[in-house]
């Protein structure tokens, strides 16, 4: 299986301040904005975003969660191994507030699918945004596009796009695996 990498940790870091000024562009004191990492990677993603909000550009209270969208997949019955699900932590009300969905690559759009159904449980949102650190394009399943994205690739159908994180032990990269 060979790799090559996509991004290397300096270019990571770039991205996401990158980003989180794009968010501050467009929703300036996150009053009414709320961050949701898409278990279970896009939540890395959101944590650090938030930790620069609130670090580097001295913006509080940013309301953030975590949500499972496990059970709402339109594939989670053709699987072999039983899945298990991940937890949802989102202790506010959505309704009339802007979502900002955050995962680490865009492939299908199926994920992004799910997270708009789930979302309907905790109320019904003002606007949804979708940002992604990996945008790849060409192998939409579904019409769904990115509102942020950290950088756009090309991949081949047997090509995939690894992200690692230092939060789960390893190097921050993202890597393109032929396998």
């Amino acid at each position: 299986m060979a790799k090559k990498i996509l991004l290397n940790e300096k270019e990571i870091e770039i991205i996401l301040h990158r980003l989180a000024c794009q968010l501050i562009e467009n929703h300036i004191d996150f009053s009414d904005t709320i961050l949701i990492g898409l278990q279970p990677r896009g939540i890395f993603l959101c944590n650090r975003l938030v930790k620069i909000l609130e670090e580097e550009y001295l913006i509080k209270n940013i309301k953030h969660g975590k949500l499972d969208i496990t059970f709402y997949r339109d594939d989670f019955r053709r699987r072999e191994e039983p899945l298990e699900a991940n937890r949802t932590e989102i202790d506010f009300l959505v309704d009339n507030k802007n979502i900002v969905f955050i995962d680490d690559v865009l492939y299908s759009g199926r994920s992004t699918r799910a997270a708009l159904t789930a979302i309907q449980a905790f109320g019904r949102p003002k606007h949804i945004e979708l940002l992604v650190l990996i945008d790849r394009r060409f192998s939409r399943h579904l019409p769904i596009q990115p509102n942020y994205k950290g950088r756009q690739v090309d991949v081949i159908n047997f090509e995939q796009v690894k992200v690692n994180w230092k939060e789960n032990g390893q190097q921050d990269a993202v890597y393109l695996v032929k396998s």
